[in-house]
């Protein structure tokens, strides 16, 4: 079994790909890291070549017509039950603590079932813009992140499900960079302005207003009951 499966849907950003694989090894990590890559992607093949070189890496292809959340949650749904936890990460994503997934993995056996996050460098502990939780919720839940959901809000919903079974932490010695545009670090790509316009906002926070309400409760009860809560 894989201790830690890390998840990062990507689409025609190969280069991105290679750099988040590079600052990976380079941490130390032991993990596997697997890029979800729609089918129709037209640098598909790229990603393959660009990765060889990394014996840890995989590239996980998903049926189109995708989003950001359906890669991973078909990626997570697929690697559920070979691993005791499931991590997700951005492709501008970068780890730099040294041995990161193991401080992960330590929290995460902690708790038993949780979820956890670090240092992004942009959020910090307001949202787990990227995070690993054990397989056992993804597992009951049947999904990763909402399936109501397109992109956005998905680290909001991870906060208030963490937070209402009281199986959330914070390592805020654990940097996971956020190279997110919105941050100068990093130029707007198609791919950024796709995902972050307004109507994107509007669509998913509306989304995400009505899953606090209609499906978070029952989702919170479940985690609980993984963890023997009362």
């Amino acid at each position: 079994m894989n201790d830690l499966v890390v998840i990062v849907p990507s689409r025609a950003r190969p280069a991105a790909a290679v750099q988040l694989a590079q600052t990976f090894t380079a941490t130390g990590a032991t993990s596997r890291l697997i890029f979800a890559v729609d089918d129709d992607d037209p640098t598909r093949n790229a990603y393959l070549e660009a990765l060889a070189q990394y014996p840890a890496t995989t590239v996980h292809y998903v049926p189109a017509p995708s989003t950001m959340v359906k890669a991973l949650n078909a990626t997570a749904m697929a690697y559920a039950n070979e691993a005791y936890a499931l991590g997700f990460m951005g492709d501008d994503h970068r780890p730099r603590s040294a041995q990161w997934d193991r401080a992960y993995l330590d929290a995460l056996r902690g708790l038993g079932t949780g979820i956890v996050y670090g240092d992004d460098l942009l959020q910090g502990a307001r949202i787990p813009t990227q995070v690993a939780m054990t397989a056992d919720i993804v597992r009951a839940l049947g999904f990763m992140a909402p399936p109501g959901l397109v992109h956005l809000a998905v680290d909001n919903w991870w906060k208030v499900l963490g937070e209402g079974a009281g199986c959330l932490r914070y390592l805020p010695d654990v940097v996971v960079e956020h190279m997110h545009p919105i941050a100068g670090k990093a130029d707007w790509d198609e791919g950024h302005i796709r995902v972050n316009q307004k109507s994107m906002y509007e669509r998913d926070l509306a989304e995400f207003a009505r899953l606090q309400v209609a499906e978070l409760p029952l989702a919170v009860e479940k985690v609980r009951a993984l963890r023997g809560a009362a």
